[in-house]
Order: structure tokens, then sequence, then C-alpha cells
């Protein structure tokens, strides 16, 4: 089980959930659903193809293949698939853009001396 996980398992956000509001946690999150917000995690976010999230995301890694509209910060690795479409402001260390994924922002990348690693903030346990 990872660290990041519940269970074993990611939160969920099921397709049929609409969101309004701050989401936060240690975990990683699937939104097949609405949020119009923020969603804040040390773990990883994945947008499914059905996924709409207008708003602010803050997290260590992020899939999306549904849709996005807002300020997305990731400290390691943001993955386009091919039916994302993302509108706004974006700030990472890595991208990864895989053909016919829509990228309409403004996007800055990080260098090493500015990563702050969300990873710091986790509870150790032993």
């Amino acid at each position: 089980m990872k660290a990041n996980e519940i269970n074993g398992q990611p939160n969920k956000i099921e397709s049929s959930t609409r969101i309004i509001g701050e989401i936060k946690s240690n975990a990683d999150f699937r939104i097949d659903g609405f949020l119009n917000g923020s969603i804040i995690t040390s773990g990883k976010v994945v947008v499914g193809k059905e996924g709409v999230i207008e708003g602010h995301i803050k997290c260590l890694n992020a899939d999306i293949e549904g849709k996005f509209n807002g300020k997305i910060e990731v400290t390691e690795i943001l993955n386009l698939k091919a039916t994302a479409i993302i509108e706004g402001e974006v700030k990472i260390s890595k991208l990864i853009v895989e053909a016919g994924a829509s990228f309409n922002a403004k996007c800055s990348m990080k260098n090493a001396s500015e990563i702050k690693s969300i990873t710091e903030s986790r509870e150790k346990t032993a």
C-alpha cells in the first residue's frame, strides 16, 4: 500500500458528483466528476476523461485526461493525456504532453533551486 492512499485506494469523486469548495488531503485523488474550487494534496491528482476542474490544483504529480481551467501547481510531473483540455496557468517541474492534447495555458517551469517538495510537509511514521 502506498503511503498516500487510504486502505490501498485513492480518494475518488465519481462522474455523478459535483463539488463546490476546497479539498485538502495527503492522499491521492481521482476526479471523474466536477470540481469548482481547489484541491491541495501531497499526493497525485488524476482527472479522468469525464472529469472537469475549474479552479486551483496544487499537488505532487498530476495526470489529466479531462478538462482543467484555472491554476495548477505540480511539484514533479504533469502528464497530459491525448484527451486533455487545459486552459489557464501552469507551474511545473516536468511536462509530458501526448499528441492530441489541447494546451492553452501560460506555463512556467521551476528550476531545481525553486522546487520545494510538498512531501517535506508529510508526517513521518515508523
